[in-house]
C-alpha cells in the first residue's frame, strides 16, 4: 500500500485514512472530519464520516473528527483541505432539471441481482426531497467500484441550488466505529456552528452536523451532515452544501436547502433501511475499497478503546516537561490523543501517535535524515509551517520506529489549533522535548 512522503502531510492525517479504509469508505472525513494525524492511520471523525459520502460522492468529515472522522475525519476532518474527500464523481444520470418529485414517492425495491443500483438511489433521494428543481443528478450502485450506493442531486427551492447527497455503508453494532460516526467531532480539529447527537426510540444513534467544508474557512461553504447508525449497523449519511458542489463552486444561498429538520426526515425515511440491509446480505462494501494511503491498527481486543486513550493521554501527560499546565485535552479511537498546553506565552496544541506493526512501511516513512539509535529506534525530526491554514502556524516533528514496528509520533503547534493564527512564536516544547516523549520507554507499556 503506497504512503504518502511524510515531508508533505501532518503527522497524524494517516491515521484517519486507516479508519476510512477499515470503515471500507471511500471518501477522507466527516470526514477529513479528520484529520488529526500524519501517522499511517482518520478522521477526525468528520473525516471518517465524511469518508463514507466522499468515496461514494466525489466526495466529503471529518472529522470528528470530526470524521470525523473524524472528527476527523470526519466525517470526517479539519485540516484546511475540504471536510468532504475528492474521489472521482460518478457520471450524471439522464434526466437532469427535472422537478422533484413527491416526497412521498414510491419505495424502491433492490436491483434484479441482490444489489442496489445508482437509478435507485437517485430515484429514492429525488422522491423524499422538499418541492424544488433537481439538476446534475449523480449516483452509484453496488455493482459500481467502490460498491458503496451513493446519490448526488442539485436542489434549488427558487433561493439558489444546493448539493445534496445520500450514502449507505455498514458497520459493527456496538463497535468503536459505530459509536464515532455519530460522535460530535472535538472543535480544536473540526470547527463548526452545531452539532448533536439524539438516541432515537428504535435505539438508532443520530448525528447532525452544521459546519464548514473547508476549516480553515477560505471559503464559505457550509457543510450540514446527518449520521444515523441503526441497530442492525446499517449506516445513512446524508450531507448537503450552500454551494452545487463540495469544493471550487460559488456560494448560492446563505445556508444549505434542506432545514436541519428537514435534513434529520431525510436520514431516518424509513426507505433507506432495507437498502442498508441490501449491503448486509453479501453486497457489503469491500474492505479494500477506500483509496487511503495507510490505516491504523485496531484496538487490542481484550482492551476497551475507551481505557487504551485514557492511558495513552495519562502517559502523555505524564511526559511533558515542567512548566506546562494542560488547558485542554482529548484523544481518538486508542491510538491517537492531543493536549493543548500553555508556558505563560501562548497555547499550544502537541499531538501525538502510538501504533504497534507499522514495519511495512518503515522503508517508505524513514527515508531522509533518518538516526538509529543504539536500541535499533530510527528517529526522524522535521520543522516546518503548518498545514491547516492557521496563519503563522509552525509545526515540529519527532518521528521514530522502533525494531519491532511500534512508531510514536509527536508533533507541537505555536497555537492552541492547527487552523486558527499563531498564538507564540514557536512551539512551547523544544525539540528536544519532544523527542524525549517519542522515545520514552512508556509507550510499550500500552501495547
Amino acid at each position: 500500500m503506497p504512503v504518502e512522503d511524510p515531508k508533505e502531510h501532518d503527522p497524524f492525517e494517516d491515521r484517519f485514512a486507516r479508519a476510512l479504509h477499515d470503515a471500507g469508505a471511500g471518501f477522507e472525513t466527516h470526514r477529513d472530519l479528520a484529520s488529526a494525524g500524519e501517522t499511517r492511520g482518520r478522521a477526525l471523525a468528520l473525516r471518517r464520516r465524511a469518508a463514507v459520502l466522499a468515496g461514494a460522492a466525489a466526495v466529503a468529515c471529518a472529522g470528528v473528527g470530526g470524521a470525523l472522522l473524524l472528527p476527523g475525519g470526519g466525517t470526517g476532518a479539519a485540516d484546511g483541505q475540504s471536510v468532504a474527500a475528492a474521489s472521482a464523481a460518478p457520471s450524471p444520470a439522464a434526466g437532469q432539471d427535472a422537478p422533484s418529485p413527491a416526497a412521498d414517492g414510491p419505495s424502491p425495491a433492490a436491483g434484479g441481482s441482490g444489489g442496489i443500483t445508482a437509478e435507485e438511489m437517485i430515484r429514492t433521494l429525488k422522491s423524499l426531497l422538499p418541492d424544488g428543481r433537481i439538476s446534475k443528478e449523480q449516483g452509484r450502485g453496488t455493482d459500481d467500484t467502490p460498491p458503496l450506493p451513493f446519490a448526488q442531486v442539485v436542489h434549488d427551492d427558487g433561493k439558489g441550488g444546493g448539493a445534496v447527497a445520500v450514502s449507505l455503508q455498514r458497520v459493527e453494532p456496538g463497535s468503536p466505529q459505530a459509536r464515532e460516526t455519530t460522535t460530535c467531532p472535538d472543535r480544536t480539529f473540526v470547527p463548526h456552528d452545531a452539532c448533536r447527537t439524539t438516541e432515537l426510540a428504535d435505539g438508532s444513534m443520530l448525528m447532525i452536523f452544521q459546519g464548514y467544508e473547508y476549516p480553515d474557512r477560505r471559503a464559505e461553504t457550509k457543510y450540514w451532515a446527518a449520521e444515523l447508525v441503526t441497530p442492525e449497523g446499517g449506516h445513512i449519511s446524508v450531507s448537503e452544501w450552500n454551494a452545487e458542489a463540495q469544493k471550487d463552486a460559488p456560494v448560492t444561498r446563505p445556508e444549505p436547502p434542506l432545514s436541519v429538520k428537514e435534513l434529520e426526515k431525510l436520514a431516518t425515511a424509513p426507505v433507506w433501511r432495507p437498502l442498508a440491509d441490501v449491503l448486509a446480505e453479501g453486497k457489503k462494501p469491500r474492505p479494500d475499497a477506500s483509496p487511503s494511503t495507510d490505516a491504523s491498527p485496531p484496538a487490542d481486543a481484550g482492551t476497551p478503546p475507551e481505557a487504551l486513550d485514557e492511558g495513552l493521554r495519562k502517559t502523555f501527560v505524564s511526559l511533558l516537561p515542567d512548566g506546562l499546565k494542560v488547558k485542554k485535552q482529548g484523544g481518538q479511537a486508542s491510538d491517537y490523543a492531543y493536549l493543548v498546553v500553555d508556558d505563560g506565552h501562548g497555547a499550544s496544541m502537541v499531538q501525538i501517535n502510538v501504533q504497534p506493526d507499522m514495519s511495512d512501511v518503515e522503508g517508505q516513512l524513514f527515508r531522509d535524515g533518518v538516526e538509529t539509535l543504539p536500541d535499533g529506534t530510527k528517529v526522524v525530526q522535521r520543522q516546518g509551517p503548518g498545514e491547516k491554514g492557521g496563519q503563522g502556524v509552525v509545526m515540529w516533528t519527532v518521528d521514530t520506529i522502533r525494531p519491532d514496528g511500534m512508531r510514536v509520533v509527536v508533533s507541537a503547534f505555536n497555537s492552541g489549533a492547527q487552523h486558527t493564527a499563531a498564538t507564540r512564536g514557536t512551539p512551547a516544547l523544544t525539540m528536544e522535548q519532544l523527542r524525549a516523549i517519542a522515545t520514552s520507554p512508556k509507550w510499550r507499556d500500552l501495547l
